[in-house]
């Protein structure tokens, strides 16, 4: 029987130039021990999730966590709960409007450990997905981004608090279970009933607690530097499906493992899953669609797990504290795909990646010219899903970031940058302290203009050899929207009789500039950003007033 009565509105934390959910300093949860009941019959989820959580104020009085109830437009969708305790006293609360808010029966005192116990049931709108495969077979999986975990689980639904983890599911035996961490248990309880509990010992962010039901076919890959590595693909997808995965999980883990630091988990896994399209980074076992078990295999699928595969480090490990800064997991993910495929296949390979990157966020910014990297108060959690705005010019600001601190530097700062936030949170002036530590350089500048403005560097180049002064000079001008950019920009002279291009780096700053250099002969070519350094669309070209010279 539901026990619910009026509650003082929960203590927040006022934002701070952040996304607009609700924090709570009072608190912050250390570990959820989830397990749910599934069965063939219904729909219906069985929960229970113990919550344990370290006070951080004393005088705690009141818990809330998200979780989405029935409404009057979808009631046989949402969780209806069904009791709350902590210990054996049974604890008052209130579940309306996808809150659940809890009155602790003592108040709280700073420093100490408590464990709540919530008891639920009913059939997720969405976040666990509950439907045939592809194949035509029951499954049930989690599809939990950006803030879909409330569906199913009573959470903190927000990066900015992570815990560790145990996932056990009571199921049908004809299924197999998979979800973070390692294998705990998988016990047989008769009546055609099993119960499998995972444990993850490393704290992470609600989006990325995962479950995953289905008949699938397993393999153990063997260890990669101590740590197991496993496919699970559906029964029928066995053949293909191990194929698919095989490669290149070694090579990706090893560049990344040998840049950045070290992998942060106890093991990986790829998993075919249902519902998701693309991949979706679940830490430890990451879900993959239907589609990406094919024979011969496509090959985009490989960019697709190197990047799921990076975001073990950047958004798994290293997490945004709010999703303002959702940049410092996607386009981090995206760029550093980039770089494994520079290592991997060559810098041709890497420039065409980066070049078609640059189309979509020309296309995408001609469509939403104000649309910013860094979002300032996000409320809508559709504009996380910008693939232009966030993935790919996050990860062009990455780039350029190289571009402007060099390699030794910006490498400097990347493993740093890391070392001081693995498990934990990083913001954006978080990730720019390091690198202006790592390069000596006072970057606000470079942050703010691509970070907080749309829109991407348009110039109009125009140059002549003055050949009685020896000279060659150039005439830049911006030509987008808005303020002019600041930028190192090279500029590269292909010279007759010289085997490489004389390359020169200019500071861009004013909407119009000039620039000369010492050249005796008329250059065969003149090339803005000869090392594609620069997020711009550049029209070059010789003044025709000195054509023919």
């Amino acid at each position: 029987m539901r026990r619910a009565l009026a509650l003082t509105a929960l203590v927040t934390a006022a934002p701070l130039a952040a996304d607009t959910y609700p924090r709570q300093p009072g608190f912050d949860v250390q570990h959820y021990a989830f397990r749910l009941e599934l069965t063939d019959e219904s729909d219906v989820v069985t929960g229970e999730a113990a919550i344990d959580l370290q006070v951080r104020a004393d005088g705690l009085g009141e818990v809330g966590l998200d979780f989405v109830t029935p409404s009057p437009a979808a009631p046989d969708r949402g969780m209806t709960v069904s009791e709350v305790r902590e210990g054996e006293v049974r604890l008052r609360y209130v579940h309306a409007e996808g809150r659940l808010k809890i009155a602790l029966a003592t108040p709280g005192r700073a420093g100490e450990r408590r464990r709540l116990l919530v008891r639920y049931h009913g059939v997720p709108a969405t976040g666990l997905l509950i439907a045939p495969n592809k194949h035509g077979e029951r499954t049930f999986f989690s599809d939990n981004w950006p803030d879909k975990a409330r569906h199913w689980l009573p959470v903190v639904d927000h990066p900015y608090d992570k815990a560790t983890s145990e996932m056990e599911v009571v199921a049908p035996a004809h299924y197999q279970v998979v979800s973070n961490g390692v294998l705990a248990e998988e016990t047989d309880m008769g009546a055609g009933r099993r119960r499998t509990r995972w444990r993850q010992s490393v704290p992470i962010a609600s989006w990325l607690y995962a479950v995953g039901v289905a008949r699938f076919a397993v393999e153990h890959r063997g260890d990669w530097r101590g740590r197991p590595l496993e496919t699970w693909v559906f029964a029928q997808d066995r053949d293909a499906g191990f194929r698919v995965f095989a490669e290149p999980t070694r090579a990706a883990l090893d560049f990344f493992e040998d840049r950045i630091g070290p992998y942060p988990y106890e093991r990986l896994a790829h998993v075919q899953a249902n519902g998701v399209a693309g991949g979706m980074e679940v830490a430890t076992s990451i879900f993959y669609g239907a589609d990406a078990v094919t024979d011969p295999p496509i090959p985009r699928w490989r960019n697709v797990m190197v990047h799921e595969i990076a975001h073990q480090w950047w958004g798994n490990s290293v997490t945004e504290s709010d999703w303002d800064d959702v940049w410092l997991s996607e386009g981090f993910a995206t760029y550093f795909t980039h770089l494994f495929v520079e290592h991997a296949r060559g810098r041709d390979a890497f420039v065409a990646g980066l070049r078609a990157d640059r189309d979509a966020i020309r296309e995408f910014d001609r469509k939403q010219p104000n649309y910013r990297v860094v979002h300032d108060q996000l409320a809508d959690m559709s504009q996380v899903l910008s693939g232009p705005g966030t993935y790919r010019k996050g990860g062009w600001t990455l780039h350029m970031l190289r571009g402007v601190v060099g390699d030794a530097a910006f490498w400097q700062g990347i493993r740093e940058h890391y070392r001081r936030h693995r498990d934990g949170h990083a913001t954006t002036a978080d990730f720019r302290r390091v690198m202006e530590e790592a390069s000596g350089l006072e970057l606000s500048w470079f942050f703010d203009q691509w970070l907080t403005r749309g829109g991407m560097l348009n110039v109009r180049a125009r140059w002549h050899h003055d050949v009685t002064a020896g000279v060659l000079r150039l005439q830049l001008e911006q030509l987008q929207a808005g303020a002019p950019y600041r930028m190192p920009i090279e500029v590269a002279f292909a010279v007759e009789g010289e085997a490489e291009p004389r390359v020169e780096r200019l500071d861009l700053r004013e909407r119009r500039q000039g620039f000369s250099f010492p050249l005796a002969a008329r250059p065969g070519a003149v090339r803005l950003d000869p090392r594609d350094f620069v997020l711009m669309t550049a029209d070059v070209a010789e003044e025709a007033a000195a054509a023919g010279r």
